[in-house]
């Protein structure tokens, strides 16, 4: 951030410093109100901090927090400037700014601040709760690393600032108290979403079926993690194997709420919306694949995007039952995943997958180092690979609406007339007949 866009804090606190040392006591003792240039609050002005030095200035909190720093020392949590770049959703952020959310960031703020001092060296004796100046607590613990902690997150430049009424120490994100994400998520009606930027559907291992944990680091010289079997070429079963059946602890799927789950996720990654308003608005569709998923299936779903769906015309829409054909046909009843489609076409050419729109399949065809969907100029290429994936619902965007192949009526066989055998008679010979006259029936070939 350069030097302008925070030019109007920094004159207000040279204002208010100014004031401060007009009106100090000889003594020159901090009371409440007044704060000096060593104050900790003006070291907030430091380069790696400007962007939190602002959202206190909007918040309106410098008066409180003079006040604060002129009754006790204080402990500043401080996330760097690219740490809020880095890491903030932009929607949280502007959340954050509307003018009606102001306690909302009043309470982010202050919960970054505790009303006591809290310096390095007494971390280890002080694993425990402590409340901050908006009456939540925060947990500073050291992890087996000895690395310092507050809450979930790590302490990277500790004891960064050291001044007489306070301290500050960097921090690698922003902290979120429970009750700012809770307004945050009722403000947007979806309580499933964090404030924090999303790092993609979980992955899930094919050979076991479960998410996929961090491999440990492997030191050098030691043998393989797998055995050898597995780093072998697959065999004729290129996709995933499906998901169990109903046999958990709860008997069920939940699969409503994968559904939705993956809906919202349509909706948030950008560019599918026309697909989620049909499943959900124009059709019950979602419901019908909610209760699929609870029996146990695995469903792929192909899904067209918004400039793909643009160009469909009203006859293709208006006939009755069209939508949820159209939808039928981009379902496949099967898991599979964009590294599982490729390898099977790059293996066998091409790959007809079935449908929900029985008895239609869908060809797929590798093209352009790419998986290409359907037939001609109908056809579709695999434009955003797994967009949601949770080892039961697929989803791959692809960049056009598939249809069907026109079928062609069988042309009418006329039955052939039926053949005749003939069978000639056998000939004699002309010595066979006279010997048949005179020898008569005591004669064998007569």
């Amino acid at each position: 951030m350069d030097s302008s866009s925070y030019t109007f804090p920094k004159l207000l606190l040279l204002l208010l410093l100014t004031t401060s040392i007009a009106t100090a006591l000889p003594e020159n003792k901090p009371t409440s109100g007044q704060i000096n240039s060593n104050s900790v609050l003006v070291a907030l002005l430091d380069s790696h901090y400007t962007e939190l030095a602002e959202l206190v200035e909007k918040a309106l909190l410098l008066q409180t927090l003079e006040e604060a720093v002129g009754r006790h020392n204080i402990t500043i949590f401080a996330p760097r400037n690219d740490a809020l770049e880095r890491n903030l959703d932009p929607l949280f952020k502007s959340f954050l700014l509307e003018p009606r959310n102001l306690k909302s960031l009043q309470s982010l703020l202050m919960f970054h601040i505790l009303p006591r001092r809290v310096s390095s060296p007494q971390w280890p004796s002080l694993s425990h709760h402590h409340r901050t100046l908006s009456n939540d607590h925060v947990h500073l613990t050291v992890d087996t690393g000895a690395r310092l902690k507050v809450d979930s997150a790590e302490i990277v430049r500790p004891d960064d600032v050291i001044r007489p009424d306070g301290i500050i120490h960097g921090i690698e994100r922003l902290l979120i108290p429970r009750s700012v994400q809770e307004d945050f998520n009722r403000r947007r009606s979806l309580r499933s979403i964090s404030a924090v930027l999303p790092e993609g559907a979980p992955e899930v291992d094919p050979r076991t079926h479960r998410l996929k944990k961090p491999a440990p680091p492997v030191p050098a010289g030691a043998p393989p993690v797998l055995p050898i079997y597995d780093a072998m070429s697959p065999g004729p079963s290129l996709a995933p194997a499906p998901a169990p059946g109903p046999g958990g602890p709860r008997h069920h799927f939940n699969g409503e709420a994968q559904v939705k789950d993956f809906i919202h996720t349509l909706l948030h990654y950008g560019g599918y919306n026309e697909m989620a308003d049909i499943l959900v608005n124009l059709t019950s569709l979602a419901t019908e694949m909610g209760r699929l998923v609870s029996e146990g299936y695995v469903l792929t779903v192909l899904a067209p995007n918004d400039e793909a769906m643009a160009k469909l015309t009203t006859d293709q829409l208006s006939e009755p039952g069209a939508p949820e054909q159209i939808v039928y046909y981009h379902i496949i009843p099967e898991y599979q995943t964009e590294e599982s489609m490729y390898n099977a076409v790059r293996r066998f050419g091409k790959v007809k997958y079935d449908s929900l729109r029985f008895p239609h399949k869908v060809l797929a065809q590798e093209a352009d180092g790419s998986v290409k969907f359907g037939h001609g100029e109908g056809s579709a290429y695999l434009f955003d690979p797994d967009i949601y994936t949770d080892g039961r619902i697929s989803v791959q965007g692809i960049d056009g609406v598939l249809f069907p192949m026109k079928e062609t009526p069988a042309t009418e066989i006329k039955p052939a007339a039926p053949v005749v055998k003939k069978v000639a008679k056998s000939r004699r010979g002309k010595l066979m007949e006279v010997a048949c006259r005179m020898m008569g029936s005591r004669f064998i070939p007569c």
